[in-house]
């Protein structure tokens, strides 16, 4: 099993494998480090912000030639610019959205604007970390010029999948005690959790409720996806209960009821240009639950892309490689003016 080593001085030094595409670091603040993968040939001029979510490490977007996300883009002729996501110490519990957002995603997109000198990037992002995303772009839309989000969960009135029915067994009182015990969301609680999803999905295979799942399908083939497999970190304290009570149980962001840094997150303040992937075969994040973004920004050009794979196959299958990012990549090619 992978697991992150512990200096000393408590801050981790991270296992990820050698990346597949060179890269390097132009900034580190707060708990962000920001990569730079340059364009291949002449570059577009808008850079792409890739925000990753903050479960695991983002080597499944670099995870092999021909199958990388970030290789994709960069022969598209995009600055990649990725949000590597620091794990939290046990003093950085009182991190929340207010932390990651306003001042870690801030200043890393401020980041990329100097080094690139522009006034607005094309902020992407994956899962949780397209709900920072779309949070940050609520809260800062004078620099995001485009945003495209992918397995988004943003309505969580649903309860039609597994992962889903796990949130109705939380209650504030478990989760204040959670946050209490262990500061942070320890990474073999989050791997414990993963594990228990799969067997609840491996169940619906006996039964021939569901076909094979994603996970165990990729993990035969690719040595680098179960590695990535164990790659879980922790989450900061109080993220994990805004995530579990605002979030999932409330579903503030939804409603309009979410409050971050003391303002209210107003996702029709959002006016730029949204590409909305969702994964149709999705088993974490319902397909429904993303699709309603298109009804809440006010954006004038704002699409939903339906495609044919699940939330793993949206980043790494051959399917996605060949016909989805070359079509995210056209899509911001367009706007790219």
């Amino acid at each position: 099993m992978l697991q992150p080593l512990t200096q000393a001085s408590g801050c981790p030094v991270l296992n990820d494998p050698p990346p597949v595409t060179p890269y390097r670091v132009i900034y580190r603040g707060g708990k962000a480090s920001v990569r730079h993968y340059a364009a291949v040939g002449q570059s577009r001029r808008t850079p792409v912000v890739l925000v990753y979510a903050l479960i695991k490490r983002p080597f499944i977007l670099d995870l092999q030639p021909g199958n990388s996300v970030i290789e994709s883009l960069t022969r598209q002729g995009f600055e990649v610019f990725l949000i590597d996501w620091l794990p939290p110490t046990p003093a950085d519990s009182w991190r929340g959205f207010d932390a990651y957002v306003n001042h870690d995603l801030a200043n890393a997109v401020r980041a990329v604007q100097l080094y690139q000198g522009v006034d607005q990037v094309s902020v992407l992002g994956y899962c949780l970390g397209a709900l920072l995303a779309v949070i940050y772009a609520a809260l800062h839309g004078q620099h995001v010029k485009t945003l495209v989000t992918i397995a988004l969960p943003l309505d969580m009135s649903l309860r039609e999948l597994p992962a889903y029915y796990l949130i109705d067994w939380l209650d504030e009182s478990a989760i204040d005690w959670f946050t209490t015990t262990y500061g942070n969301c320890p990474a073999w609680w989050l791997k414990n959790l993963f594990s228990a999803m799969s067997s609840m999905y491996r169940v619906g295979e006996h039964f021939g409720l569901n076909p094979e799942s994603e996970r165990d399908r990729y993990a035969r083939r690719s040595a680098a996806f179960r590695r990535w497999l164990d790659s879980e970190v922790p989450i900061a304290g109080r993220l994990v209960r805004e995530l579990a009570i605002d979030i999932f149980k409330q579903n503030r962001l939804m409603h309009g009821r979410l409050t971050v840094g003391g303002e209210s997150v107003d996702l029709s303040r959002i006016t730029a240009p949204v590409l909305n992937v969702v994964a149709s075969q999705d088993v974490l994040v319902d397909p429904k639950s993303s699709l309603p973004l298109l009804d809440l920004v006010a954006s004038d050009d704002k699409t939903n892309l339906l495609f044919p794979t699940g939330h793993l196959g949206a980043v790494m299958s051959d399917q996605a490689h060949a016909k989805l990012w070359p079509e995210i990549g056209a899509w911001l090619s367009q706007r790219d003016q």
